[in-house]
């Protein structure tokens, strides 16, 4: 395997994907059980539209991908960065893949480094700046392969909210969508120690992990803020946070009761609706700009 950092596309077309898991933030170091029951079961989660791999090179490591593209010319294409544990085959990212096809717009699901098929040890390559390298690197090789500059939108969930909201400065998407997003990481580890039913890894205690987005988020706009109200990883409070610092135009969606992983399904069918809306304008942007808002 090459460690160039060019883009290779894997002949076959995907027919069929692991299942989803049973909550969205499945660890990726653990095979996905076969019996697994669909986080999602009001919505779809096959994409009936075409899916090819996409592989290509980051930091010398081997980044893998999943392209969903609807018919026409030029669609845009949102870009889905994952949680902590979790991978490209989320439930919740098939789920979107599929909605946003639907509408016009192609979505590519990430398995960032260390995760799901993508290559490297999970403990020993996993920290925020370089999932942000694997999505700048994944925007910039799927703009050459595609061969258009694109409208962009990010989807991130979790910490891929946080990689999504540390990598706009540099990719300035029309459109980005966050979900139960940690603004900084030492207010979690603090919560953790100090309520010892907070549900936090341990892992998120390492030093590669730790970050403090706040001095970023005033240069982010076209930004729609999605969380539960009564999340038990992530408080609510992280998306007040963002909300608050960030600039028009935005949007903030709390879900009464809500947790982590959705397992609310009207919450399921009100993130869906919410993102279609959000990410609905990238089909009629102007130009591509170089500057975010």
């Amino acid at each position: 395997m090459t460690n160039q950092a060019d883009l290779y596309i894997l002949q076959s077309t995907l027919n069929q994907f692991p299942r989803a898991d049973d909550g969205f933030e499945m660890d990726s170091r653990k095979p996905i059980p076969t019996d697994a029951q669909a986080a999602m079961p009001t919505i779809a989660t096959q994409s009936d539209f075409e899916q090819r791999r996409l592989e290509f090179a980051c930091d010398g490591l081997r980044i893998e991908a999943v392209l969903h593209r609807p018919p026409g010319d030029a669609p845009p294409v949102v870009v889905g960065s994952h949680g902590l544990f979790s991978n490209g085959d989320s439930s919740k990212q098939i789920a979107l893949a599929h909605a946003l096809n639907e509408l016009g717009i192609a979505f590519l699901r990430l398995d960032h480094r260390g995760c799901g098929r993508s290559g490297g040890v999970f403990d020993t390559v996993t920290s925020l700046d370089g999932r942000v390298r694997d999505l700048c690197t994944a925007v910039g090789v799927l703009e050459k392969d595609l061969g258009y500059p694109f409208q962009l939108g990010l989807f991130g969930s979790s910490l891929g909210g946080s990689t999504c909201l540390a990598a706009a400065q540099e990719l300035k998407p029309a459109r980005m969508v966050t979900l139960a997003a940690p603004v900084d990481s030492r207010s979690l580890v603090a919560r953790a120690r100090q309520d010892p039913a907070a549900d936090l890894p341990p892992v998120f205690e390492s030093d590669a992990l730790q970050f403090d987005l706040a001095e970023r988020l005033a240069g982010i706009c076209n930004l729609l803020v999605i969380h539960g109200e009564a999340d038990e990883v992530v408080p609510v409070a992280h998306a007040h946070r963002i909300f608050a610092a960030s600039r028009d135009p935005k949007r903030l969606l709390i879900n009464p009761g809500g947790d982590h992983r959705i397992t609310d399904p009207d919450h399921q069918r009100a993130f869906i609706q919410a993102c279609r809306d959000w990410f609905a304008y990238l089909l009629t942007a102007p130009a591509r700009k170089t500057s975010s808002c």
